[in-house]
C-alpha cells in the first residue's frame, strides 16, 4: 500500500456522517453556488491536523500533489496544511521550495477555509521576508479567479502581524468593488486586523474610500470599533 493510501485511509477514520451533511450545506455545494460539485467525508479541521501532524515529515510533493488534486474537500485541505507544517518547520532553502509549489499549484485551494488555513502561513510570510516577491499579491488580486484573489488579500495577514500594512491596504483598494462576498469579508477581516495593530491606518482608509466600500466590508472592518465609531462610519456611507 503506498503512503498516499495509508494516509488517505487514516483521514478518513475520522469521517463522520453528520458533520459531512452539514459541511455539504456550509460551504455552498449546491449547484449555482461557489462550491458547487466539492464532496466531503465529514472530516473536522482538527482531526485533519493530527493527520498531517503524523505523516507531514514523511510525505513527498509529489504525494502532496495527490491530495490536492483530490475531489474530496478534506483530502485537498490535508495537503495544503501539510505544506504549512512542511514551510513552518524547513530551513530556507526548504522554504522557497515548498513556496514554489505553493504558488503553482493553488489549484486545490478553491474555497475559502482551504485559502485561509494556508496562504498567508506560506505566501505570506515568504512574501514578508523575500519583498521582492510581493508583486506576486497584486498579480493574484488582478486575477479572474476568486480564490486567488482571496488569496491575495488574506495572504498579507503576515504582514499586518509584523506592522507592513501598506500591500493590504492597495490590494484592499483594488478588490473593494468585487462582486463577490467572500472577497467582500475578506477585505474587511483584513481591514479589521489593520485597524488591531494601527487604528489611525484604518481610520485614513477608511476616511479616503469611505463612498466605494461595500456595506459587507466596511461592517467587518469596524466590527472593533466602539458603537459611537461605528455609527459614524455606517452613516458616512449612507
Amino acid at each position: 500500500m503506498t503512503l498516499t493510501k495509508i494516509i488517505l485511509n487514516d483521514l478518513q477514520k475520522y469521517s463522520n456522517t453528520e458533520k459531512q451533511r452539514v459541511s455539504i450545506k456550509y460551504f455552498k455545494t449546491a449547484k449555482g453556488e461557489y462550491g458547487y460539485g466539492d464532496q466531503f467525508w465529514g472530516v473536522s479541521v482538527p482531526d485533519i491536523r493530527k493527520v498531517a501532524k503524523k505523516y507531514f515529515t514523511l510525505i513527498s510533493l509529489n504525494q502532496v500533489k495527490e491530495l490536492i488534486k483530490s475531489k474530496i474537500h478534506e483530502v485537498r485541505l490535508l495537503g495544503y496544511i501539510i505544506l504549512t507544517y512542511k514551510y513552518e518547520k524547513g530551513d530556507s532553502r526548504t522554504k522557497e521550495e515548498i513556496f514554489n509549489f505553493y504558488i503553482h499549484n493553488l489549484y486545490g485551494a478553491n474555497n475559502w477555509d482551504i485559502v485561509d488555513l494556508s496562504c498567508y502561513k506560506i505566501l505570506g510570510d515568504y512574501v514578508l521576508n523575500n519583498p521582492e516577491k510581493r508583486y506576486l499579491l497584486y498579480q493574484l488580486a488582478d486575477s479572474k479567479n476568486m480564490w486567488e484573489q482571496r488569496i491575495a488579500i488574506v495572504s498579507t495577514y503576515a504582514l499586518i502581524k509584523k506592522n507592513e500594512f501598506s500591500d493590504t491596504l492597495q490590494i484592499a483598494k483594488i478588490l473593494l468593488n468585487h462582486e463577490h462576498d467572500l472577497i467582500h469579508k475578506a477585505v474587511g477581516w483584513m481591514l479589521r486586523e489593520v485597524g488591531k495593530q494601527d487604528i489611525e491606518e484604518l481610520r485614513m482608509f477608511l476616511n479616503a474610500n469611505i463612498k466605494d466600500i461595500n456595506n459587507t466590508t466596511l461592517r467587518y472592518a469596524i466590527e472593533r470599533m466602539d458603537n459611537n465609531e461605528r455609527k459614524y462610519y455606517l452613516k458616512s456611507k449612507k
